[in-house]
């Protein structure tokens, strides 16, 4: 079993709980607005590498990954490359190494159902928490995502929700309520992450020669961060 990777992270310490090896599958089928990784847009990009390839170099660094931490396989979109993603996964549960799947949860079928049985928490983007907003700056529906989440709940799997603030977009306190509501819905979510927008990226859509869309919006503050995450916390 083969898949395409873009780029591997041997010590991460915010994709998941504890130090991660964190692998960077590559193909998305979404273009987000906001999206720091264009050059993982393309599914024939990346370098391959076997299922027992990834496994043995998380392996290496296990001796860091402490009580919490493991493997997490992001992108780009994991779900593209589901029957990859659940032989990592499966492979690491035989090693007793925990399992951590970063998603924007907008693919949904017979092959994600059985990633998900070997999945032991997800990490799950709720990008906005309007149908509008997710159709104009996503290119899908946030139902898709919800019913993602509800799949979710219905298997009991532990779940981070995950949203980049982004000023003038979803930098509200209805858009706040409205993802703790999300979140008290559904029992398995146990955290929930408000991530700042930030334009680090620009340099990659200049590489490639490809506009930015939110390349006009601010940066959020420091002090809008902590009056979300206050609000968050109410």
């Amino acid at each position: 079993m083969t898949g395409r990777v873009h780029s591997i992270q041997s010590l991460g310490t915010v994709d998941g709980p504890g130090v991660r090896f964190v692998v960077f599958l590559q193909g998305c089928p979404l273009r987000c607005k906001c999206c720091h990784n264009p050059d993982t847009w393309a599914v024939d990009g990346g370098t391959t590498y076997t299922a027992e390839d990834i496994v043995e170099k998380a392996g290496r660094y296990r001796d860091y990954f402490g009580k919490e931490g493991g493997i997490t396989l992001s992108g780009g979109e994991p779900l593209l490359q589901s029957d990859f993603v659940r032989e990592v996964f499966t492979l690491c549960r035989e090693k007793g190494i925990h399992t951590c799947l970063d998603t924007s949860g907008c693919i949904f079928n017979n092959a994600v159902e059985e990633l998900l049985a070997v999945t032991d928490r997800v990490l799950l983007d709720i990008k906005y928490t309007e149908e509008e907003l997710y159709r104009e700056n996503v290119g899908c529906s946030l139902q898709s995502v919800l019913d993602f989440l509800a799949y979710l709940d219905a298997q009991n799997i532990p779940t981070t929700l995950r949203q980049v603030i982004i000023p003038t977009v979803n930098d509200t306190e209805e858009n706040i309520v409205n993802l703790k509501t999300i979140a008290k819905q559904h029992p398995c979510v146990d955290m929930v992450e408000l991530l700042p927008f930030r334009k680090i990226c620009q340099t990659k859509y200049d590489a490639m020669g490809l506009g930015f869309p939110f390349g006009e919006k601010e940066e959020p503050t420091a002090d809008t961060m902590k009056a979300l995450n206050t609000l968050l916390q109410r």
